[in-house]
């Protein structure tokens, strides 16, 4: 009898080998070796292929038993082998499997793996004689099989070659011979959705619909120049410089003119200026064009009578168009993905029947609504992905972005509208429908799933420990009882979450020196900004009270635009708790609109909206803990506090001393014990020295420092000079506000700052009307460079002068807040600090009391603070500005709230990290 594998009777004829096979491969696929026992896969395997990338059998053999020979671990050993390669087809990554793989059984197992992961599978089969694998086995120093094993594994392949491409693969390339499988040539291709080498930007466009001429004027209003054939029909359209259209599919049935949307795009894509994915209407419309019996509905009836008025040539092109289509698309690095009907993150990149269906029709449940159409799966309400992903297909009656996604089918065939994304401004551009060419068989859906942002915070989101990925100092980690004490805080917030989009970093002071009696001196400031390569610095006024967020709207309707809750805005602290009453609140928020009117700023940044940081006089000490509160000012809470331990030590050291000084003139050794109170006794005359901050102003003074964001802006990172100016120009604006004759405002008063001893009243006019007294005040400042001496010491001068009045201090910036590092290399290290602060001995006993012994001030003891919780104090801060600035970016990128309160909820998170109290802002 004579065996398959043996010679037969009447050889047929092989084919001649090639001379240098091309072996194609995609990118994240699984791809097995198939052959026999010394066949060269492990050989193969080493030449064409990282180590990393290749998964053995023997490798686990020798895992789980010691010695890839040990036969009876195999059960284990392919056990861990599927395990690690679901392992790389869950990253996707290149996936090889050196095994001999010839039955099929063994290739079904990893094959559903590959399935489970939505990756595609591929073969390369080593058919080298029988003969040569029986010698190469013969002659293996390492190993030597059973004479029986390799003729049997020889008649599985044989048996196996037949229907290789039948299981599932999706490309099998055979080297058949020694010399093919030494000349052949491996070649990775990119994934057909993986076009994410097109940065953009792109514009991105819904769903079409037959809807030529609306689509005509939307690529008109993103600057896109048609172009016509000599019957004047539009075939292509010239994008400006740079830019790419995007289509995300559905440009066929129910609309008025299907040809000729489709004429344009296809001469769009064809020029290079446009992508489109394929949407379900368009799979329909191919497969009525290969003449399947499909049914003619939900427009595809209308569709075909267009074509069919159609040359044939014209229907020919359109149904390879179609059918070439890609179910959906990698952008930008990865960073965009686009689709016709959405994506999970987990099919981006994939390529199986699951992930074209999803992308095509959308998840369901499995049931019907009332109209008889399938109920969806909120996939986009549960999305958490980082890449943009932009689909259609479910009409909503306006575009809008939920967790990271947006959806950009407004019905314009319903009588809604065609809206395009412009990509990465993330501006919608929206074009009304001429008017409505189908009858929906539902009405359009009120909203996106969830509203439009979703849930604008979600504890999954921050709950234990988080990573958030920033801009200028990498990947910041939360720990899990950080997240859990920020969540307690933030619990007993009284700010809408949807508007906390910001909280400010905290400023650390400035090192410490070796001046006596100086825990902190501007000279220090100086030398510090000058050892980092800083050559001039800004040098503002330290306003008492806590730091205060504001976010004042234009209108109430221009908040609701982009937070949701309409209002005039909200004012707190670096907390997140609110700062103020309703009505203190209201009247701030009103004068702060009122400026901002005025001052242009609202027209000159082209938004609806100001987020500004400012500190808040006229409130306690306290007022960032213990909520809202303005009845009582930081000045008369510390007067008050101040004025009791000055009262309670005067009456217990003073009969401590006299006790201690008898006892000592009776030889007593007390001398340590009376010295030390005697520096007490000291320390206290000074603190009652130290000049006491005058009376509250009676309302809140609001003194802002920096415009943070506006519409589409990150306003934070823009030059010193730029914020002055505007600063000033909005503190200007308030001091020049209209009289009001029929206000009466004579007991109102204010102040330039609270360490000034008269307060200027209302201003009379000439008309007889009364000025509002001003609400905001502008912080005095100096530019100083810091390698001139002249320069240095007259900054210190005026340091020591406000100080001595009884200011707080001073804060030190650089010109230019930090935007990367100083390396380039993105290292955390490089990154100078945004701000420090140098506060006046006088101000540092006046809230830290008398006697602290490291900060006292003391002009006879040197000032020494601990360089460790210096340290912290500014690795926090350096970390809470990178925090703040990429929630700032995120913004004004118009990304989700979720992700902006990702980095606002770890900024919180991280003020709850242990510190020395004294390095505390």
């Amino acid at each position: 009898m004579t065996r398959p594998d043996d010679a037969p009777s009447t050889p047929t004829p092989a084919p001649a080998p090639d001379p240098h096979p091309v072996l194609p491969l995609t990118e994240g696929s699984l791809v097995l070796l198939v052959g026999t026992s010394a066949a060269g896969k492990s050989t193969f395997a080493r030449r064409h292929f990282r180590p990393t990338e290749v998964v053995s059998s023997d490798t686990c053999r020798a895992l789980v038993g010691d010695d890839e020979n040990d036969q009876s671990v195999t059960a284990d050993a392919f056990e861990l082998l599927h395990f690690l390669v679901g392992k790389r087809l869950a990253a996707g990554r290149l996936t090889v499997v050196d095994a001999t793989n010839v039955q099929a059984g063994a290739r079904k197992q990893l094959l559903a793996v590959a399935r489970e992961h939505d990756a595609r599978a591929e073969a390369i089969v080593l058919d080298v004689p029988l003969g040569v694998c029986a010698e190469r086995n013969r002659t293996r120093p390492d190993r030597e099989l059973p004479a029986f094993v390799i003729p049997r594994q020889h008649r599985e392949l044989r048996a196996s070659l037949p229907g290789l491409a039948k299981e599932g693969f999706r490309r099998v390339h055979v080297l058949r011979g020694a010399a093919e499988v030494a000349a052949a040539e491996v070649v990775l291709e990119r994934r057909r959705v993986d076009l994410r080498h097109l940065t953009g930007p792109f514009d991105l466009v819904g769903d079409v619909h037959g809807c030529r001429s609306e689509l005509e004027t939307l690529l008109g209003r993103l600057g896109y120049r048609l172009v016509r054939d000599a019957a004047g029909r539009p075939v292509d359209a010239v994008p400006p410089v740079g830019r790419t259209a995007v289509f995300v599919g559905d440009l066929v049935d129910r609309g008025p003119d299907t040809p000729g949307v489709l004429r344009l795009v296809m001469g769009m894509v064809a020029a290079g200026h446009a992508l489109c994915v394929s949407g379900n209407h368009e799979l329909k419309v191919a497969r009525a064009l290969d003449g399947d019996r499909v049914t003619l509905s939900y427009g595809l009836r209308e569709s075909m009578e267009q074509l069919g008025a159609e040359p044939a040539e014209f229907r020919a092109e359109v149904r390879e168009f179609v059918r070439g289509l890609a179910d959906h698309y990698l952008l930008d690095g990865g960073a965009l993905v686009v689709c016709h009907a959405g994506l999970p993150e987990r099919y981006h990149g994939r390529s199986s029947g699951r992930v074209r269906s999803h992308a095509l029709y959308g998840g369901t449940t499995g049931e019907t609504d009332d109209y008889g159409l399938p109920v969806r799966q909120a996939w986009a309400e549960e999305y958490r992905g980082r890449p943009l992903v932009v689909y259609g297909h479910t009409p909503l009656p306006v575009a809008s972005f939920l967790h990271n996604t947006v959806c950009l089918d407004t019905g314009c065939v319903f009588g809604g509208a065609l809206t395009a994304l412009r990509y990465p401004e993330r501006e919608l551009v929206r074009v009304e429908a001429e008017r409505r060419w189908y009858e929906p068989v539902r009405p359009l859906l009120s909203g996106a799933p969830g509203g439009r942002e979703g849930r604008p915070l979600d504890v999954a989101d921050v709950a234990g420990r988080q990573t958030v990925e920033t801009a200028l100092h990498g990947t910041v980690a939360v720990r899990p009882e950080n997240a859990a004490a920020a969540l307690e805080t933030l619990g007993r917030s009284a700010v809408d979450p949807r508007l906390l989009v910001y909280l400010p970093p905290s400023v650390p002071p400035v090192a410490a020196g070796d001046r006596p009696g100086f825990a902190e001196h501007p000279d220090e400031a100086f030398a510090g900004y000058r050892a980092d390569g800083v050559g001039r610095v800004l040098c503002a006024e330290l306003m008492p009270g806590p730091r205060a967020v504001v976010l004042v709207a234009r209108d109430d309707a221009a908040l609701a635009r982009r937070f949701g809750p309409a209002g005039p805005g909200a004012v707190w602290s670096r907390t997140g708790r609110a700062l103020l009453g309703p009505v203190e609140e209201a009247e701030l928020l009103a004068r702060l609109r009122a400026a901002a009117e005025r001052a242009g700023l609202f027209e000159e940044l082209g938004s609806g909206w100001l987020l500004l940081e400012a500190a808040l006089t006229g409130l306690p000490a306290s007022a960032a803990d213990a909520g809202p509160a303005s009845a009582v000012s930081s000045a008369e809470d510390r007067r008050t506090r101040n004025a009791e331990v000055v009262a309670s030590a005067g009456a217990f050291l003073p009969p401590v001393l006299a006790a201690l000084e008898r006892a000592a003139a009776r030889g007593l050794d007390v001398a340590g014990l009376l010295d030390r109170q005697r520096g007490r006794v000291a320390d206290l005359r000074d603190f009652a020295a130290v000049p006491r901050p005058a009376a509250a102003p009676g309302r809140p003074l609001l003194a802002p420092f920096r415009l943070l964001a506006a519409e589409g802006a990150n306003l934070a990172t823009g030059p010193e000079h730029e914020q002055l100016a505007r600063i000033g120009r909005l503190v200007d604006a308030d001091r020049t506000a209209p009289a009001d004759p029929a206000v009466d405002r004579t007991t109102a008063v204010d102040r330039t700052t609270v360490t000034d001893r008269t307060a200027p009243a209302d201003r009379t006019t000439a008309t007889g009307g009364t000025a509002p007294a001003p609400a905001l005040h502008r912080a005095a400042h100096r530019w100083v460079d810091t390698g001139d001496e002249a320069s240095t010491a007259a900054a210190v001068a005026w340091w020591e002068e406000l100080t001595a009045a009884g200011g707080a201090g001073i804060v030190v910036r650089p010109p230019v807040p930090p935007t990367r590092t100083a390396s380039g290399e993105g290292r955390p290290r490089g990154l100078v600090q945004p701000a420090v602060r140098v506060r006046g001995r006088e101000w540092l006993r006046l809230i830290q009391g008398p006697g602290h012994p490291d900060r006292s001030g003391h002009p006879d003891r040197p000032v020494r603070s601990s360089a460790g919780a210096l340290g912290l104090r500014r690795s926090l801060a350096l970390r809470e500005y990178a925090l703040g600035v990429e929630a700032l970016d995120r913004l004004a990128a118009g990304e989700p709230l979720w992700r902006v309160h990702q980095a606002v909820f770890a900024v919180l998170a991280l003020e709850s990290e242990p510190v020395d109290p004294r390095a505390r802002p």
